[in-house]
């Protein structure tokens, strides 16, 4: 039997889990609520592509990202393809949990595409924001994580 989800829920799962993955995976702290990332934004995106007719995209500024690449690789000098790299790596982790999550609050199967890496704000052409959730990092860098549903 399959359950629905208000988006409320959704939201709060979808936070839930990205702070606690980031924090584990990378030793970085978002907290809830901050300003969009403004100078030099990447975006990583999935689709799901069975069981919900949405996707998630993850916008950073590259101070945060590159933070977070330098903690997955250890190393302090990173290149555009590390960023790129760890960032399609981190967010299919992330969407990994969240695929875990929302079976075992819906039974629903779901699963979802291989993450695309975008310089700059990106959004999917036919789909508007459901909601947008807000962090800055223990170290006041921004980053969005944003639920899209097709356009009406």
């Amino acid at each position: 039997m399959h359950t629905a989800m208000s988006g409320q829920e959704l939201e709060n799962v979808l936070d839930q889990i990205t702070r606690r993955v980031t924090e584990e995976s990378t030793g970085i702290r978002l907290i809830p609520g901050g300003p969009d990332p403004t100078e030099d934004v990447y975006t990583v995106h999935v689709r799901f592509c069975r069981g919900f007719h949405s996707s998630l995209s993850f916008r950073t500024d590259s101070a945060l990202l590159t933070r977070l690449t330098q903690s997955m690789l250890q190393e302090e000098q990173v290149t555009l393809q590390d960023l790129e790299d760890v960032a399609k790596e981190y967010f299919n982790v992330l969407c990994g949990h969240i695929v875990a999550a929302l079976f075992k609050a819906t039974r629903v199967t779901a699963r979802f595409s291989v993450p695309s890496f975008h310089r700059g704000s990106y959004s999917p052409e036919g789909h508007t924001e459901q909601f947008v959730i807000h962090y800055s990092s223990d170290r006041g860098e921004a980053a969005l994580l944003v639920h899209h549903i097709p356009a009406p």
